[in-house]
């Protein structure tokens, strides 16, 4: 049965099964929630956890992965894929990563596309897929072995100044940042990605007794600047604005979002604008204006690194969440979760400071979900967090939340929704894909929802998603009891993720 309106399939229920029917969504378990993930290769940090392990205990060990945060409620993870002006994908420029491999540029064994298969293997758990990119960074302390023939820092050597023992990007030149986009644009035109990422890494956090050594370059680009540090900040602001740019032109359903170090300014440095705060800042330590990109509207979201406790003297976690609620121009606000540091000093062990954080999160209207830093840390289960996390706060799946300014037109309804009971307490549920919408969009994914008999029909009530699958039409419901009446509901979604108006409804008595 397809239903028009979602009033229309309400009404009917009622008058079929006497309920009243509530339309409150329930703030403890919100239906649209951002909850991402960081899985972090540079080091081999999350993964691979050794760059000695062939493609199949690569794959194994990314499916695993994969698997315990889909169940741990995660609806998006942020990959690392370019940690050092390096790849681990394919269809690159750069060399092949030493992470991946145990040497840069040599091949993964058997030869495979480590990029493709997680995008496929993401999609098939209904999650999305965000490419995680260092910018800048064109060296690592932590590699092991000389940087290959073929790498940028040999092919162009001027483009890098040392800092910190690290070569790194110099932003000031125009040949770099057209560079830094076209390896952006290889991966948004190559793999089916759900968002392109950057870090906090613009330019480097400060080291004792360094200097930036860029000053020639700014007396031959000043682009009409004469303050160097303002000179800086707009040599960033001018790749952002360009990766934002190119991405929109190519694939505009493409996200683009950054996560900047926590603080953008300190009110004892700018009394109007900052955060009540007395740290380090974005603004004047890496040059990255972060509140001027997003009120251009140069990025989608902005997920802010917030790794400081309730409290905190220099830089409390909830003046700094209240901060970015106020500051977000009509963009998405995600707040980046320290789940490494919990248990590592005495602010951290109290279990109830990391769930104190995220209820935080999910005061403020404008801020719209977290990310954890990272995978190992949620795998790890530091006194019980992810428990906490899996059985309460993210115990209902959540659909990301919808990006109206790209596209707020919904995809049609699937058609010929189907139930079938083939086993005893089996439900076999198929469909077809919908019509095509009027703005040419289709159907990525779908919602299933299930209710029994005594329950009213409310489908902003997250704890009635059984499943929410990418690019199938059927699913196996495994769980319903005999003797039971059910009522399945489908909608679709689109690569936004927005949901269709209309719906399917099918329902089956079990034996």
């Amino acid at each position: 049965m397809l239903i028009k309106q979602h009033y229309k399939l309400l009404v009917l229920l009622f008058f079929i099964f006497g309920n009243y029917v509530c339309f409150a969504q329930n703030t403890n378990h919100p239906k649209r929630e951002f909850r991402g993930v960081w899985i972090a290769t540079v080091a081999n940090i999350d993964w691979p956890n050794s760059n000695q392990l062939s493609a199949s205990e690569q794959q194994d060990q990314f499916i695993y992965l994969l698997d315990q945060q889909k169940r741990d409620g995660i609806n998006t993870v942020i990959t690392q894929i370019r940690p050092a002006a390096d790849a681990f994908y394919a269809k690159s420029r750069e060399p092949w990563s030493s992470w991946l491999t145990g040497a840069q540029g040599r091949l993964p064994y058997p030869v495979y596309d480590p990029l493709q298969f997680m995008i496929e293997e993401t999609h098939k758990r209904a999650m999305e897929f965000h490419a995680w990119f260092n910018p800048y960074r064109a060296t690592h302390k932590s590699a092991r072995g000389p940087v290959a023939t073929n790498h940028i820092t040999r092919t162009h050597p001027d483009w890098f100044f040392r800092y910190g023992g690290q070569l790194l990007f110099n932003p000031g030149l125009p040949e770099v940042r057209n560079y830094i986009v076209s390896v952006v644009m290889d991966v948004v035109r190559n793999y089916d990605i759900d968002g392109i990422h950057f870090d906090d890494y613009f330019y480097p956090y400060p080291e004792p007794n360094q200097t930036l050594q860029d000053w020639a370059t700014f007396k031959k680009y000043p682009n009409g600047f004469t303050n160097i540090d303002d000179w800086r900040r707009n040599n960033v602001n001018l790749l952002i604005k360009m990766v934002h740019d190119s991405i929109k032109a190519t694939k505009p359903y493409v996200k683009f979002g950054i996560s900047p170090f926590g603080i953008w300014k300190n009110s004892v440095t700018d009394d109007d604008e900052g955060s009540l705060t007395d740290g380090g800042s974005s603004y004047y330590r890496q040059y990255a204006d972060s509140r001027e990109w997003i009120k251009q509207g140069w990025v989608d979201y902005m997920l802010p690194q917030v790794y400081f406790q309730i409290g905190h003297p220099k830089a409390d976690f909830e003046t700094l969440v209240d901060w970015w609620n106020t500051n977000n121009y009509g963009r998405h606000i995600y707040i980046g979760m320290g789940a490494y540091r919990i248990g590592s000093d005495p602010a951290w062990r109290r279990a109830t400071h990391m769930p104190d954080e995220l209820k935080i999160t999910r005061s403020y209207e404008n801020v719209q979900g977290q990310a954890w830093f990272s995978a190992k840390s949620l795998i790890r289960n530091i006194q019980g967090f992810t428990d906490t996390l899996r059985n309460n706060y993210y115990r209902y799946q959540a659909l990301p939340p919808t990006m109206p300014w790209i596209d707020s037109i919904p995809p049609n309804a699937p058609k010929e929704f189907i139930a079938v009971q083939t086993n005893p307490g089996v439900v076999k549920l198929s469909w077809k894909a919908p019509d095509v919408a009027k703005d040419g969009g289709t159907a990525r994914g779908y919602v299933i929802y299930r209710f029994t008999k005594n329950e009213a029909t409310n489908i902003l009530d997250a704890k009635h998603i059984i499943t929410v699958v990418y690019n199938e039409t059927s699913f196996t419901d495994t769980e319903p009891k005999p003797k039971q009446r059910y009522v399945y509901v489908i909608t679709a979604l689109d690569r936004l993720q927005n949901e269709s108006v209309d719906w399917c409804v099918s329902s089956v008595l079990l034996n």
